[in-house]
């Protein structure tokens, strides 16, 4: 069992679009289904047989409301850390027993490194309060070992002080240093109204969330708000969540665009065993890098695949509760 994880997690780290998603996605299953007690029951509980499944649609997704409920874990390691979702009020909240963290975060670097170059040549800025002040946020951890690798300084989080924000951009500008500002939209939009900068180079990764503080912005209307404060020319967004450990990253409002090891599906409201890769409906991510918990995942996101194959995310389903991802309609 141990060298088989090991296996899967090393071919994860290696994927590459050239290979085969397939074939990975159904050793993930089988080794879920074997080594994941709850998500085993839960496939029985559909009657569904593994060793009849060809493709990853066919897959049993697990509601996602299970991580509020149920300790997921493939195996019986013993967790490293344990990442909670935000939450709004006292409603309960996701959590995800991470394993491997060091996995963790090879995996958040391939992907960033992917989209943005290498993480050493740069300095990350966080303006992540809501996060920073509950703790055991993935996205907060994910952010601050982005800093310890860029070996700078300058790499730090920012809370409210934003006079002092914005006097370290125009220091980092006027030093011509690549700058990552990864930022929750309140923040964001809260910045804005007061400063104005002019910084070109700097790419700013909206993280979503408004947390109940103002009108939700479209996304258009959100990143025009953020270019004009910012001085920028364009603006990023993250989609991730705690039951994930792989993200998602797109610019201005094409879509996200999904690594190599991630794989979104379009579930229909009315058979939610039906999926498909294209169109509109609720969501269902195929997160390879879960191996450690659950890697099939019924979100209560709603969402549009895109003819380019990226995706959007078009807001909740009715019954959900809100939460801190992506919550933007388009």
């Amino acid at each position: 069992m141990a060298n088989l994880r090991s296996e899967l997690k090393t071919k994860v780290l290696n994927f590459s679009v050239n290979q085969s998603f397939n074939d990975l996605a159904l050793s993930v299953f089988q080794y879920q289904y074997h080594h994941n007690k709850l998500y085993r029951k839960f496939v029985e509980y559909l009657s569904v047989f593994p060793d009849q499944i060809q493709h990853y649609s066919k897959i049993p997704f697990l509601p996602i409301g299970f991580f509020k409920t149920q300790k997921i874990l493939s195996g019986s390691y013993k967790e490293d850390q344990i990442f909670e979702s935000s939450g709004t009020g006292n409603e309960t909240r996701s959590k995800h027993y991470v394993t491997d963290v060091d996995f963790y975060n090879k995996n958040s670097v391939k992907i960033f490194e992917s989209v943005f170059g290498n993480l050493q040549e740069k300095v990350i800025l966080g303006m992540l309060p809501s996060y920073l002040e509950r703790g055991n946020s993935s996205l907060v951890h994910m952010v601050n070992y982005f800093m310890q690798q860029t070996k700078n300084s300058d790499s730090t989080f920012y809370l409210n002080d934003f006079r002092t924000l914005a006097q370290k951009l125009e220091i980092l500008k006027k030093q011509n240093k690549e700058v990552v500002l990864f930022g929750v939209t309140f923040a964001l939009i809260d910045f804005c109204k007061t400063f104005k900068i002019d910084f070109p180079d700097l790419k700013i990764i909206e993280t979503g969330g408004m947390k109940g503080r103002g009108k939700e912005l479209i996304r258009a209307e959100l990143h025009q708000v953020i270019k004009d404060g910012f001085g920028v020319r364009n603006v990023y967004s993250e989609y991730g969540m705690t039951e994930l450990l792989s993200q998602a990253y797109s610019i201005n409002e094409n879509g996200f665009g999904m690594p190599p090891q991630m794989k979104v599906l379009i579930r229909d409201l009315y058979d939610p065993r039906a999926h498909s890769e294209n169109g509109k409906g609720a969501i269902s991510i195929i997160d390879l890098a879960n191996i450690d918990s659950c890697s099939f995942i019924a979100t209560d996101d709603m969402g549009e695949i895109k003819s380019n194959g990226c995706f959007d995310i078009l807001g909740r389903m009715d019954t959900s509760e809100i939460r801190g991802c992506s919550l933007l309609t388009v």
